[in-house]
């Protein structure tokens, strides 16, 4: 049975008390080399990155750059039918005390209106590890110690290692099928989805996996949502493996959606139009009769943008069924995103991200071209 025990002594593994002694680091402006047990670092302003090897007493390092980390070196090695060595990680919300700059976690999850993120992967072949997308839950409003749930989204697992607990069925969730196991380990009970293949990248809301797990009686509306976290449980080798992007909201007001957030009519202003210059990054997860878009844009000029419009067109058989981050509308091909009230302001060098999931009729082929404001895009 595989025992995800990066957060308790309990199970007897680790002396108690001993994972939360974190290292706190500071702010990654360039690339940053971790390899403290518990060190981490901030970057973007808003995520904590953490080496968290808390299994074993070999060597673990990681590279921290502007929008993820990577694992340069994994000297230890775990027992396939027991627990992983580590679980470097990137974060929003609190762990163990350590929470993220401006998070406004912990939150019940009854006041969530929606939770989109986005997650891309660096896999290597070789290993024997897990990917997984961590979300923390509680009954109370708390930022150390161990979470009485934890919904595992398991993306990859390489290796003769499974979730806690046993099979419970399936669900549909994010235009995808997944196994749900279920159990616990003692400390925290364990809801985990898991993928039948290989996921490199993803961009959904996380609040359809929590809805899930309260369906299913394990968690109640009053609950509080911690942290939401990204990363690898190895169990041998693992160098190579890294997120190559996060990113991770938490918004508040309004009722719950149990899918993305359906499109809505474009708000009644416009952004000016401008000399923006800008870069978009287009990365898509496809399967038979739909996909899910994570689109990145940056602003590369030397002047804020204050308000943007994102126009391009859709290839034929392209229809959005739903989005998060930003306003989206599609008419015929043509497609306009605009910002939403907390990410429209991008200074030079800023980034943001929005998603959408779509139906898809035919051979699958991405926009051809970009305009922020009317200026062309260059592709990232």
């Amino acid at each position: 049975m595989k025992r995800p025990l990066r957060a308790l002594a309990a199970a007897g593994l680790l002396a108690a008390g001993a994972i939360v002694a974190v290292a706190l680091g500071g702010t990654a402006s360039a690339d940053t080399q971790i390899c403290e047990q518990y060190g981490s670092t901030t970057i973007g302003g808003k995520y904590v990155v953490q080496n968290n090897r808390w299994g074993t007493s070999a060597q673990q390092c990681i590279n921290v750059t502007s929008t993820g980390f990577s694992i340069t070196r994994q000297d230890g090695v775990g027992s396939t039918s027991g627990a992983p060595v580590s679980y470097p990680s990137i974060f929003v919300g609190c762990h163990y005390t350590n929470c993220s700059p401006g998070t406004n976690l912990p939150v019940q999850v009854k006041n969530i209106s929606s939770a989109p993120g986005s997650i891309s992967y660096n896999y290597v072949s070789g290993a024997i590890y897990d990917a997984a997308y961590d979300i923390w839950l509680d009954p109370s409003p708390k930022k150390d110690g161990v979470n009485q749930m934890e919904i595992m989204i398991w993306l990859n697992r390489q290796g003769p290692i499974q979730p806690i607990g046993s099979p419970v069925g399936n669900a549909s969730i994010a235009g995808r099928t997944w196994e749900v196991w279920r159990g616990s380990n003692g400390s925290n009970n364990v809801i985990s989805y898991v993928a039948p293949s290989a996921i490199p990248s993803l961009s959904f809301d996380a609040m359809a996996f929590i809805n899930d797990t309260k369906n299913r009686g394990a968690i109640t509306s009053d609950w509080y949502l911690t942290s939401i976290q990204a990363g690898f449980e190895p169990w041998q080798g693992g160098v190579g493996l890294a997120v190559n992007s996060f990113s991770q909201s938490v918004n508040t007001g309004g009722t719950t959606p149990t899918t993305p957030p359906a499109t809505t009519p474009p708000p009644a202003t416009t952004p000016p139009p401008g000399n923006a210059a800008c870069s978009v990054k287009y990365t898509t997860n496809v399967w038979n009769n739909g996909f899910t878009a994570d689109v990145t844009v940056t602003n590369t000029g030397s002047s804020t943008v204050n308000g943007w419009a994102l126009n391009y067109n859709l290839p034929s058989g392209q229809t959005i069924t739903g989005s998060w981050n930003a306003t989206v509308t599609q008419s015929g091909s043509a497609v306009t995103a605009r910002n939403l009230s907390y990410n429209g302001t991008l200074a030079p060098g800023a980034s943001t991200s929005f998603g959408y999931q779509a139906t898809l009729n035919g051979a699958f082929s991405t926009p051809t071209s970009f305009t922020l404001n009317g200026a062309t895009c260059t592709r990232a």
